[in-house]
């Protein structure tokens, strides 16, 4: 418990300057949050090396957290699972979006949970709060792109899949 507060107080201060890209530009700490609370919470699990990575999962993406400050505070296992769905920011976008279908049906079983709930809740922010200046096609589009690296996530977590369907499906 102590180590998932550090997590969530790390997280928070690394994330502290940014914003959502949903049309209230919520908070992006409740991102993270909401990927652990899928995984615990709506799909049971308890292995504090997913909760951990969920939280933390967009840290050294997203901010200019290193690997080495995760392995000291967090330990070698979650930064290896942050590192594993850490997109390679150098590269275009459409690449990193066509490298997260490649890659995701063989990423090791907590980096493959961790990409179940971020696509979840992505799928469900976008379907409720989308950015007020993204177009019903490029909505569809993303729709589209997150069910094709969930399902080459398929066999992972059969509550997590549904979960993701049952979004998929209500997006409409």
């Amino acid at each position: 418990m102590k180590q998932l507060i550090a997590a969530i107080a790390f997280a928070a201060d690394k994330h502290r300057q940014q914003r959502r890209k949903d049309a209230e530009k919520s908070p992006y700490i409740n991102h993270p949050i909401a990927l652990a609370n899928v995984l615990a919470n709506e799909a049971g699990i308890e292995e504090p090396v997913v909760l951990l990575a969920a939280i933390l999962h967009d840290t050294i993406e997203d901010t200019e957290t290193t690997e080495e400050e995760l392995v000291r505070h967090f330990g070698r296992d979650v930064a290896d699972v942050v590192l594993e769905v850490t997109d390679d920011k150098s590269l275009p976008k459409a690449e990193r979006k066509r490298l997260q279908v490649k890659h995701a049906p063989s990423a090791g079983r907590h980096a493959r949970l961790v990409k179940l709930a971020d696509k979840i809740c992505n799928v469900r922010d976008l379907a409720a709060s989308p950015p007020a200046d993204w177009s019903f096609a490029r909505k569809q589009e993303y729709f589209a792109w997150a069910k094709a690296v969930v399902d080459g996530l398929r066999g992972t977590h059969p509550g997590l899949e549904q979960l993701f369907d049952d979004a998929y499906e209500a997006r409409r």
